[in-house]
């Protein structure tokens, strides 16, 4: 698991290898593909699962940064690369949010890919300006139904998982919000503070600071299930009787379609384990996130729903894109 040396290519931001000898299926070193620029939540958690991965594997695992137009440019390297087991992807959330936000994707992602495992859930929390009367998500409810169309909450911008978290709790809950788009997590978080706007779903290690501070509340994880960071804060569907409400951001891992049957065994295989390690575990929640636990034809059921469910939500807030 040692970093050897850093790569500069053409078209690609970084390249950091993690190597070791040779992998069993015939390839001598797996690129992993992160659609976004160095330095995000995507690629430290490229990092340290490839660090894993090549271990693991007994592999060289290259990671490399290809950015651009939503995630899609890098997704669609890994769509058209061999399907051999030499080239994965790092996805986000953005992978299922994407064939209805933008209509002219250069990729089928449900034709496309193999989708070998679910990676990790980032938490996301509901929050609100702390000058909002409200201490619950009933209260929130209770609120914005007593004022309709005066509660505004805020995203980095249309067709974000942050705004569709909001969109699906507006629809499930018979609230009316007005959504304000900003051009990042950053300035949407400082007119909250601010007061400009009341709302906001984002990332809990994003608020946690905050909250502590007084500058926000914290009402409720947008996950399935409460998060072990924040152990006594309820989810929204408890909180606001919301059954089956969730919204997390998550992380999956893909092949380009048609992967060989030696080399999607050994993936998963690897996956698994790495998962299933407390190492792993101790890791991800360094980072405020929690380990994945779907693998194979489980994560690919996932990946069709939650592209099903926030097709949905994108339609119905008419977010679509080109």
């Amino acid at each position: 698991m040692r970093v050897t040396r850093i790569l500069a290519t053409i078209g690609v931001t970084f390249g950091i290898v993690y190597a070791t000898s040779a992998l069993s299926y015939p390839v001598n070193q797996i690129q992993l593909t992160v659609p976004f620029p160095a330095g995000g939540t995507t690629d430290v958690l490229a990092r340290e699962l490839g660090a894993r991965l090549g271990k693991e594997l007994d592999v060289t695992v290259v990671i490399q940064n290809r950015p651009g137009a939503s995630a899609t440019v890098g997704t669609q390297f890994v769509a058209r690369a061999a399907p051999d087991g030499s080239h994965i992807l790092l996805g986000s959330t953005h992978h299922v949010i994407n064939p209805t936000l933008q209509k002219s994707l250069p990729y089928d992602t449900k034709k496309d890919f193999t989708e070998i495992a679910l990676v990790a859930l980032v938490p996301n929390a509901l929050v609100v300006n702390p000058d909002l009367p409200v201490y619950s998500v009933a209260d929130l409810i209770k609120y914005a139904k007593a004022k309709p169309g005066t509660l505004n909450f805020g995203s980095p911008g249309v067709g974000s998982a942050n705004h569709l978290a909001g969109e699906l709790f507006k629809s499930m809950a018979g609230v009316d919000m007005m959504h304000v788009p900003y051009p990042g997590a950053a300035p949407a978080m400082a007119n909250l503070i601010g007061g400009h706007i009341q709302v906001m779903f984002d990332s809990l290690p994003t608020v946690l600071a905050n909250a502590e501070a007084g500058k926000l509340r914290i009402l409720a994880v947008t996950n399935g299930e409460r998060v072990s960071s924040l152990p006594n804060t309820p989810t929204i569907a408890e909180a606001g009787n919301l059954p089956g409400y969730s919204a997390s951001a998550w992380f999956g891992l893909y092949a380009p379609a048609g992967l060989s049957g030696e080399a999607r065994t050994e993936l998963e295989r690897a996956m698994k384990k790495i998962m299933a390690s407390e190492d792993m575990a101790q890791a991800f929640r360094k980072l405020g996130v929690e380990p994945g636990h779907l693998t194979g034809t489980p994560f690919k059921a996932y990946v069709n729903d939650e592209i099903t469910k926030w097709g949905k939500i994108v339609e119905s807030s008419k977010a679509v894109g080109n």
